[in-house]
């Protein structure tokens, strides 16, 4: 008789890949914002890419990957805060439920970001598909919304490292190699 795995997969390799995806578009975005516009635009499409993919597997993935398993209320996000600093949260195989929060954050950053982006390239430079609107008229409330945006993001994506790191302390498991290999340890 065999004995059971000591891991059990979690994330698909859509998943892992749509993640890390975002991590590097993301990061090709911000550091080319000022020298490669160029490349800072084709980068900022690929995020609006991989969020609409996200956003869709969010209702259509592997169980792991709906919305319906990790998105919960608020009670319920400040009690696995709450557990997590006094050293009894709970675990969960898939995300917990702070870490469906984040997503839940920067996905609806992310579709502000892109979507004041492609904005912004139509009103600073009449190009893309809002090319030709009238939205230079509204050129600084734009700016405002994409770099404010993007800067709540920023905070965001240090507030998700700093819980992966305290979840992955908590719970005994490397979260980070999980999102890598897609496996966690077996409940």
């Amino acid at each position: 008789m065999a004995e059971p795995s000591a891991t059990v997969r979690v994330w698909g390799p859509l998943m892992r890949l749509f993640h890390w995806s975002l991590v590097g578009a993301y990061a090709i975005a911000y550091f080319t914002q000022e020298q490669e516009y160029e490349l800072h635009i084709a980068s900022g499409y690929v995020v609006a890419g991989l969020v609409v993919f996200r956003i869709l597997w969010g209702f259509i993935g592997p169980v792991r990957s709906r919305f319906a398993d990790f998105v919960r209320g608020p009670a319920q996000v400040f009690g696995y805060l709450l557990g997590l600093t006094r050293g009894k949260a709970a675990r969960y195989l898939g995300h917990n439920p702070a870490g469906g929060a984040m997503i839940v954050a920067q996905l609806i950053l992310l579709v502000v970001i892109c979507a004041s982006g492609v904005a912004l390239d139509a009103a600073e430079n009449r190009a893309g598909p809002l090319g030709d609107t009238r939205l230079f008229v509204y050129t600084d409330v734009i700016v405002d919304v994409h770099e404010t945006a993007t800067d709540v993001s920023l905070a965001l994506i240090v507030l998700h490292l700093i819980g992966v790191a305290a979840s992955s302390r908590a719970h005994r498991e490397n979260l980070v190699l999980s999102m890598i290999t897609g496996r966690k340890r077996a409940e």
